[in-house]
């Protein structure tokens, strides 16, 4: 009964609100809505901030100089949408005495059916045309109800597609770093993009840009990859494609945010120990690209420090880089608590005021957090009227926040229209190919010891599916991306792929942890007698079939973000669920569904075929089986290296010389072997059922007087019998420099899909930037000398090389 109560009010709720949107459309209001403009402060006369045909800085100054204190703070700061901080799904007669009644600078998440956040329920997030609805009707009262009619900003996450309710699902980004494909991520861009747009969002917070260089972190999961060029490549067209759909990229976390000491996460994320060099070298470039070279109009400053300065109270990072530096000319908006950590976590501010005052003239546009708004803007008031803060600064603040609202065309068009296309294009079935494709170009093969792959069923009538990743889905239902879409399980996907004279059995083998974890990574604690008895179940049927496939990793509660680790084995009884398997004798296929790098030093030594999957979004399930049967042929590589232990760490993609080799048991430094050497898998590998050759690497100048583009081509040849791709990847060494480089360095990457026999040529061109390096007085500079070219496919199976030279 109180479903159908619950149903009932849903349904009376829709149809009050369906006619309320037809019978008070915002364009009927005769009183400032005109054919060409919007009397946004209802004076009856054509301001220059209102006239579309002035330019945007005189517009922005015109609105400026009519503005209050009350007014220009309130843009300052974010309402967290409903089921957040807003506690109305519309406005309400309330609305007029929140301090947003003299406006707001965005609205983050409104209305958008938050995954995992039952509070954020709501019946206006779908259809896309009720989304627009509702959307609208918040927009007039910031147009109709406030003083100067400024729009508001409607902010949302896109990391895995749109953060809202039935939108694109697209695999995680570890996952689509690993598809190194820059035009997938293009296309990825646009279909976010668009669907913001057409859902009534005008700035999606992505991509994450941040590198994954520690993979007991929490959030690798949710990065492209650790290598600067891999994450700043993918996050340009990223960028791009956003913005070309008219909707503001905001990149986070800026910056080292994915650098905490030990990879902590949670209550730590601080204390970077990051050298100036690293900083620029490794951190910032993917940041660079984005906002130098991409034109990001937004940037999500973090919360952790840098040398002892908060980055978000920084202006050395605010200003400096951000805007003297790279030109930045959008507005940054804080990462949640960014602001309040300022004070009460890094102990800079003696209280949340002088927070608030650091922050404002580092040069923070918008603070973001989960408390009500005026916990920010009253502050800044205040301090402007006590004379601590120049209003100036304050005008400077707003000006970028108002230069973006009229890049985004609020001021000309605040509404969204677009009902019929909205509900015809959002998730339509063209979308829903390039979220399966890149799921099927996210899948990396680790092995595949004796073809066991692809599967031949002339041997295996039979299959168990067992592990609890077999089932499970909530992996790809992120908090950061869509909700309520239906995941295709591995087991969903193998029942619907397989021959269907295979029988398929399944049991679950095991949880993702232990009841003792994550303690028993310390102290090793046996199977409860409930746990032994799964395994146990497992391993009888095992021994019924002819094929087991065991699918093992992580969920949402092993990775993401405040889910950093103390090891990298599989949680819990993972592990013992496959070596009880393998004892058995019946083969065993290992499928990974995870987040981050994982020790699976047994797996690789025993296990004769290893897939790795990370988070596949919606269609996971069936890219995987496509991979198992041969449907598709895996031509993702590692984004990420795989370390064979955590006590290697830190054990990344680049290195300086040496700084990563084995430890010789001889010789005028050796004195016995004490550690483990080298990667379990390193950066950019990855197998195919086919195999490629590499042939003529031609560099077009191999002498240069001066700076200029250098071409590189190379030849490759598919030299197996099936279809597939290869990921050619281009890496240098400068050979003598002023100061230490990376050994190896990443420099162009294409993926090429080639049919038997058939042979493409792979073209890059190296610039000027991709070969410089920060001097000692860490000037960004080119220096003449011999540089070496290498093109393989990984950073260990490098194919061939040649050297070039520049001169003075």
């Amino acid at each position: 009964m109180a479903n159908v109560i619950f149903e009932q009010k849903k349904i009376l709720t829709f149809l009050s609100f369906f006619f309320l949107s037809i019978l008070t459309p915002p364009q009927d209001n005769p009183g400032i809505y005109h054919q060409n403009w919007i009397d946004f402060n209802k004076n009856g006369k054509k301001e220059v901030y209102e006239d579309a045909s002035e330019p945007v800085d005189k517009r922005v100054e015109d609105l400026l100089s009519r503005m209050t204190l009350e007014e220009k703070t309130c843009q300052m700061a974010t309402l967290y949408g409903f089921g957040r901080v807003c506690k109305e799904e519309l406005p309400s007669p309330e609305w007029k005495n929140e301090i947003w009644k003299d406006g707001i600078g965005n609205i983050d998440e409104h209305l958008n059916n938050l995954a995992y956040h039952p509070n954020a329920e709501t019946d206006k997030a779908w259809p896309p045309s009720n989304h627009i609805k509702a959307l609208n009707e918040v927009q007039r009262f910031f147009v109709e109800e406030t003083r100067l009619g400024i729009p508001v900003d409607f902010t949302n996450e896109g990391i895995r597609g749109l953060c809202h309710e039935k939108a694109t699902s697209f695999p995680s980004q570890i996952g689509i770093g690993a598809t190194w494909n820059k035009e997938l991520v293009s296309q990825i861009g646009h279909i976010t993009g668009k669907e913001a747009r057409l859902l009534g969002y005008t700035n999606v917070y992505s991509p994450i840009l941040d590198l994954a260089r520690d993979p007991r972190w929490g959030r690798v999961v949710e990065c492209y990859g650790e290598d600067p060029y891999l994450v700043g490549e993918l996050g340009f067209h990223m960028v791009k494609a956003l913005q070309e759909e008219k909707v503001v990229s905001t990149p986070k976390h800026f910056a080292i945010y994915s650098a905490p000491k030990g990879g902590r996460d949670g209550d730590a994320r601080t204390d970077a120990h990051i050298t100036e060099r690293e900083l620029f070298s490794l951190y910032l470039h993917p940041f660079k690209r984005a906002i130098r070279d991409a034109g990001a109009m937004g940037v999500m400053s973090s919360y952790n420090d840098y040398n002892g300065v908060p980055v978000s109270a920084s202006n050395y990072f605010l200003t400096g880089i951000l805007r003297d530096s790279w030109g930045f000319n959008g507005y940054v908006v804080s990462d949640s608590r960014a602001v309040e950590f300022i004070a009460d976590k890094h102990r800079v501010a003696e209280d949340h005021k002088g927070a608030v005052l650091k922050a404002v003239k580092a040069g923070l546009n918008i603070r973001t957090d989960f408390t009500f708004p005026q916990d920010y803007i009253i502050p800044v008031r205040e301090l402007v009227r006590e004379g601590q803060l120049d209003v100036k600064i304050v005008d400077d603040r707003v000006r970028d926040i108002l230069r973006v609202k009229f890049w985004q065309g609020l001021f000309d068009n605040p509404y969204g229209d677009h009902f019929d296309e909205a509900d015809q294009t959002v998730a339509n079935p063209d979308f829903q190919k390039v979220a399966y494709q890149a799921s099927l170009e996210s899948i990396v093969l680790l092995k595949n010891e004796n073809h066991t792959l692809p599967l031949d069923f002339n041997k295996y009538k039979s299959v168990m599916v067992t592990g609890p990743n077999a089932k499970a889905i909530n992996h790809s239902v992120s908090r950061y991306g869509p909700s309520n879409i239906e995941v295709v399980s591995v087991l969903e996907g193998i029942k619907e792929k397989f021959p269907k004279n295979v029988k398929v059995k399944y049991t679950k083998g095991c949880d993702f942890f232990d009841e003792h974890w994550p303690d028993s990574e310390i102290i090793p604690q046996s199977p409860t007698t409930s746990e032994q008895r799964e395994i146990d179940k497992a391993v009888t049927m095992a021994k019924t079939v002819d094929l087991a496939i065991v699918v093992v990793g992580d969920d949402e509660e092993t990775v993401g973000e405040s889910r950093s680790r103390t090891s990298l084995e599989l949680p819990g009884h993972q592990q013992l669920l496959v070596e009880s398997i393998y004892k058995t004798g019946t083969p065993v296929v290992v499928v990974l569904i995870n987040g981050r790098p994982m020790t699976i030093n047994w797996i690789n030594k025993y296990v004769p075929a290893v897939v790795e999957g990370w988070f596949q979004g919606k269609f996971g399930g069936a890219a995987i089986a496509d991979v198992l049967v041969g449907a598709y042929n895996p031509g993702g590589k590692l984004p990420v290296s795989f370390p064979k232990t955590v006590g290697q760490l830190p054990m990344n993609f680049p290195s300086k010389p040496g700084a990563q080799a084995n430890q010789p048991a001889k010789g005028p430094n050796g004195s016995g072997k004490t550690r483990v050497g080298g990667f379990l898998y390193p950066f950019g590998y990855g197998l195919s059922y086919t195999t490629f050759q590499y042939d003529k690497l031609r560099i077009n100048k191999k002498k240069q007087s001066g700076i200029g583009d250098i071409a590189v081509s190379v030849d490759i040849t598919n030299t197996g019998k099936v279809k597939g791709d290869e990921i050619v990847q281009l890496y240098f060494s400068d050979e003598t420099s002023s100061v230490t480089v990376y050994e190896q360095q990443l420099r162009g990457f294409e993926r090429i899909t080639l049919s038997p026999g058939e042979t493409g040529t792979v073209n890059f061109i190296l610039k000027p930037d991709d070969l410089a390096l920060y001097n000692q007085d860490m000037d960004f500079v080119v220096e003449p000398g011999v540089f070496k070219i290498m093109v393989g496919s990984s950073s260990e199976d490098i194919r061939l090389s040649e050297n070039f030279e520049i001169k003075e």
